[in-house]
This record gives structure tokens, sequence and C-alpha cells, in this order.
């Protein structure tokens, strides 16, 4: 029995990747405790580089990228999971160093699976995924650290992107004020569909200043961009708010900050790591999704794909092309 994946090869003399549907057999897979018929995948930045150049995160070749998956366990050696399970994966440095979703079977380690919760199906955990296991992650520590509806509006940078987009509509759901920051002035409507209240222009946030505060306007962020705006974003922060920091499309610097906002308005800056949740945390964080994420807002953030359009995809993720959420059909 064969099955259909996205391989990418490595021309050894010119270092230049291709990505190509094939046929692979089971025993092509890597070894692991627990086999998934895959389902659904999805379209991440990281996804994009592991289709394309690489990003350094690819070290072997031929590589089935695929960062994320959902779909129904086939075998399993590990008595966690049986025959039948839904599960989902995220993270773990699949589809980078270990094979990952862009395929109809994949092999992984059980401590990796988590199990599907109930209220969410194989193709809506996709419409999710890292995106918005992320989003859910930073909303659930901003709670952690005080968020209330009552403290005033809450920021959500790179918010037409996947992760921005899911922030916008859990935390609309669940009756903050959102601020929506985006570069694409065309998203507005999408934007106000998700939730936003109020939309920001880029260009009003990306100015390096000197100055030590501003004026106190958001009582928290998701911010997915760093760089200058996260300079500017947390001389903003209200008095004891907090900043959960998901990305870095603007650069890994925060340009322009100084240590006055944590000093003397108390903010918190809160780093968001999805990869290497623990078990436990990765539980919460779904049970959320399933009760505090509406359908009817996901299901508007997605589009579409097969296996075949992923090269495309990955190219145009890379360049900021590509809004909301993909969910991709492996067995279309």
């Amino acid at each position: 029995m064969t099955f259909n994946a996205l391989v990418v090869e490595k021309d050894a003399d010119s270092g230049k990747t291709t990505a190509a549907v094939q046929a692979l057999a089971e025993t092509d897979l890597p070894d692991a405790e627990v086999t998934v018929a895959v389902e659904y995948s999805t379209v991440n930045y990281k996804d994009g580089l592991c289709i394309g150049p690489g990003g350094g995160l690819v070290r072997r070749y031929p590589h089935v990228p695929g960062i994320d998956f959902a779909g129904t366990v086939e075998a399993s050696d590990d008595a966690r999971y049986k025959p039948g399970d839904k599960v989902v994966l995220t993270g773990w440095r699949v589809g980078e160093a270990h094979w990952g979703g862009y395929a109809q079977k994949a092999r992984v380690r059980a401590d990796w699976l988590v199990p599907l919760p109930d209220g969410l199906d194989t193709r809506a955990a996709m419409a999710v995924g890292t995106a918005g296991l992320t989003a859910m992650l930073a909303v659930m520590a901003l709670q952690d650290h005080g968020l209330t509806p009552d403290k005033g509006p809450v920021l959500v940078t790179g918010a037409a992107g996947g992760v921005g987009s899911v922030a916008v509509a859990i935390l609309s759901n669940l009756g903050f004020e959102v601020a929506a920051v985006t570069g694409r002035p065309e998203q507005e409507g999408y934007l106000r569909d998700l939730g936003a209240r109020q939309i920001v222009p880029r260009a009003e946030l990306t100015e390096v200043t000197r100055k030590p505060l501003e004026g106190e306007q958001w009582a928290g962020c998701v911010d997915a961009v760093a760089g200058a705006m996260l300079g500017r974003v947390l001389k903003q922060v209200k008095y004891g708010g907090s900043v959960a920091a998901i990305g870095l499309a603007g650069g890994a610097a925060i340009e322009g900050a100084l240590i006055t906002p944590f000093i003397l308005r108390g903010v918190n800056l809160l780093g968001i790591d999805s990869v290497m949740q623990p078990y436990e945390a990765r539980l919460r964080a779904w049970a959320r999704i399933a009760s505090d994420l509406p359908m009817d807002r996901l299901e508007a953030m997605v589009q579409p794909a097969t296996l075949s359009d992923l090269p495309r995809l990955g190219a145009e993720i890379l360049k900021g092309q590509v809004k909301g959420r993909v969910v991709v059909d492996v067995n279309a």
C-alpha cells in the first residue's frame, strides 16, 4: 500500500530544494509508536520555510514537512492510544526534524499527540492548528496575569495573520474590546467580521521613538510582530498590563524599547511558546479552544487547499500573502 505525501528534496550540488507530491510506502515512514491516518493539515510560516529554503529547520532530505496534523490513529504501540482515536499534533519539531503532516500517513511519538477535544472535528482542529493554539495560549497568559474586559481595549498586532485572526476572534467572543493592527487596509471588513471594534494602521506604531513612556491606551496586547512595533506598544500599555509576545515578523530586536514601562508601570512581557508546551498545558488550551473560539468565525478564516497547492502556498506565506487559516485536505 502506498500513500501520497509532499516530499521536499535538495540538490547536493546547487543546494536548491524542490517540492512535489509523491507516492510513498509505509516502510518509508520514520520509526515511532503511533501511526496516524492524516485527514487534515494546515500552513504556517515555518511550513513555508520547510517547503522552500529550509530556513535552517530541516537538516535531512528527502523530507515531508507539515508541523500540524489531525487524523485517526491507525496503529499504536502505546497504551494511551488505540486504533480509531481522533488525535491532533502541533509542535515538537514535527515537520522540521521529524516527518510531518503533509502526507496521508504519519508515524510519531505518542508523547507528541493530544486527544481531539469534544466539540472539534479534525478539520476544525486544523483550522485552529499551531496558530490557533498559540493564540489561545497568549489569551490564557494575559488572563492569568489579570486581564479582564473591564480594564480596556486589547491590541492584536499582525491581526490578519493566522495567530492574529484567531486571537481577535477569541478575545471578542470573551467580551474584550479588540483593536486590530494591520498594514493591509483591504482587510478591515474581514477583521471587523472577526470581532475587531477598532482598526489601527500599522504605520501608527512603526516609528521608533526615544520617549520613555507614551499615553496609556491598551490593557493588554497579543503581539506577533516585535521589532519597532513592540517597542512602541510597551510604552502605551496601561499600568499593570501585559503583552503576550508570540512572533517576530518585524524582527527579533525590540527597537526603541526602554526599561521604563516595566519599572514605572509594572508592565509584563510574556513569552509564548507552543512548540514544547507540556501535555497538561496543551489539554487545557485545546479545551479552551473548543469552548471559547466561535466556530462560525473560525470558518470565515478558512481557505481550503490540497497537497498539490502547498508549494505555491509555502511561497506565499513567506511573503505575507496568506490571510487567515489554510486547511489542507491531504486526501483530496
